[in-house]
C-alpha cells in the first residue's frame, strides 16, 4: 500500500519538487543519488539519500496547518537515525542555489 501510494506521489509532484528534483537527480549534489517518494517506517518522505539516511522534506502552504503531525513525523525519523531538512516551497523558487547548498552542506 505504501509502495503504490509513493508512485502515486511520484507521479503528482507538486511544482516545488519538480523544481529541486531536477537539482537532486543523477548524482548532481556531491555525487550522493536521492530517490522521490520514498516509504520510510509509517511515513513517505519526499526526497531521501540512502547513503546518508538524509531526509529533504519540501512544504506547502498546507504544512501551516499540519505543523503537530510535522514535527512529530520529523521527531520520529530523527529518533530513527535519519536526518531531516525542511524548506518551504518558495525558498525552492527564490533561492534554489541556497537550497542546493544547504542539502550539500549537510551531506559533508
Amino acid at each position: 500500500m505504501a509502495n503504490e501510494r509513493a508512485r502515486s506521489l511520484r507521479k503528482n509532484q507538486t511544482d516545488a519538487e519538480k523544481r529541486l528534483w531536477s537539482r537532486l537527480r543523477r548524482k548532481q549534489v556531491s555525487g550522493y543519488r536521492f530517490r522521490r517518494q520514498v516509504p520510510i517506517g509509517p511515513y513517505i518522505v519526499d526526497f531521501f539519500c540512502p547513503e546518508l539516511k538524509l531526509i529533504i522534506e519540501v512544504d506547502g502552504g498546507h504544512h501551516a496547518t499540519t505543523q503537530a503531525h510535522d514535527q512529530r513525523r520529523t521527531r520520529w525519523l530523527e529518533s530513527n537515525g535519519y536526518p531531516v531538512l525542511r524548506f518551504l516551497n518558495n525558498e525552492i523558487f527564490e533561492n534554489l542555489d541556497g537550497v542546493v547548498l544547504k542539502i550539500t552542506q549537510a551531506a559533508v
